[in-house]
């Protein structure tokens, strides 16, 4: 099967659709099955990643999806040494929240994110902060929505940052559907990478409507167990290869962490613009939303 049809399930028969795997299939693929499918966005490329394992990737700059799911918060992530590929750890201190540290953590660096030195520039490489932001999201691709949720963890500079025309990262392009009272999860998403970003940065556009059974679909996708794992923050040892959260007596699990693999599709991190109230986003320039619609059929 070539990495087309992996991401293009119209050339996928009917059977192999059904997603049942039989026990020959469990059996020679060991326990790497179990784990959240999620998509890479590592050196530029779009990558299906399952058992922490590439099994697909595409040559587009681009993919369509629509989003079932995301995480209420940004989440935080610090390591104190550099990442070892032949004995990967989990980070040193996270935040599923972005505000203080997990109750797992063994050594937090500060009671609060915002007071932490790991927060201040020029903590990491050059100006950038030692601690790293991240948006966990849980997604479908636009051309088989009723397919498998995947999980997308999208670092700093795919989530904050200014517009530039249709160009936006993902709290611009949230905040400019919104404003017009349209949902992420009510349309297609093209995501599409930044050609001129060093490190993998990724915009997002418009593209349609769901039809109505489509967002019936979405919806129900978004309330999947898979769609929970994928947008919640939970210790991993190695890319891709999930562990269950600590839980410790009377207190609930916490969610999952970017291991130092997936740290290395992450650019630098910049903290997130401070919005006041007066700086709320204003309506897009278009008054009607018919022809904002109409807009979004037209290719890159």
């Amino acid at each position: 099967m070539s990495n087309v049809a992996v991401f293009n399930p119209s050339q996928v028969p009917a059977f192999a659709k059904k997603g049942e795997l039989s026990a020959v299939a469990k059996a020679l693929a060991g326990d790497g099955t179990g784990g959240t499918k999620r998509i890479s966005i590592k050196g530029g490329v779009f990558r299906l990643v399952a058992g922490g394992k590439q099994v697909a990737s595409i040559e587009e700059r681009y993919l369509d999806v629509v989003i079932v799911n995301a995480a209420p918060k940004i989440s935080r992530t610090y390591y104190g040494s550099a990442y070892d590929p032949e004995n990967p750890a989990p980070p040193d201190c996270w935040s599923p929240d972005g505000e203080r540290p997990a109750f797992e953590v063994q050594n937090p660096q500060c009671d609060t994110c915002a007071s932490c030195p790991q927060n201040v520039k020029g903590s990491g490489n050059g100006d950038a902060r030692a601690c790293r932001f991240s948006q966990r999201l849980a997604v479908v691709l636009a051309n088989d929505i009723e397919g498998d949720v995947l999980q997308l963890t999208l670092p700093a500079t795919s989530i904050f940052g200014k517009e530039s025309g249709d160009d936006r990262p993902l709290q611009a392009y949230s905040r400019w559907l919104v404003a017009q009272s349209i949902g992420p999860d009510m349309v297609v998403t093209r995501m599409k990478f930044d050609t001129k970003a060093e490190s993998p940065k990724l915009f997002f556009k418009p593209m349609r409507w769901l039809t109505d059974d489509e967002h019936e679909t979405c919806a129900k996708q978004g309330l999947t167990e898979v769609a929970t794992r994928a947008i919640t923050m939970t210790v991993a040892q190695a890319d891709g290869v999930e562990t269950k959260p600590i839980v410790m007596e009377g207190k609930p699990p916490k969610a999952k962490v970017k291991t130092k693999a997936e740290e290395a599709e992450s650019d630098e991190v910049e903290e997130p613009e401070v919005r006041k109230e007066k700086d709320a986003p204003a309506p897009a320039k278009k008054s009607k939303l018919s022809s904002v619609v109409a807009d979004w059929d037209t290719d890159d």
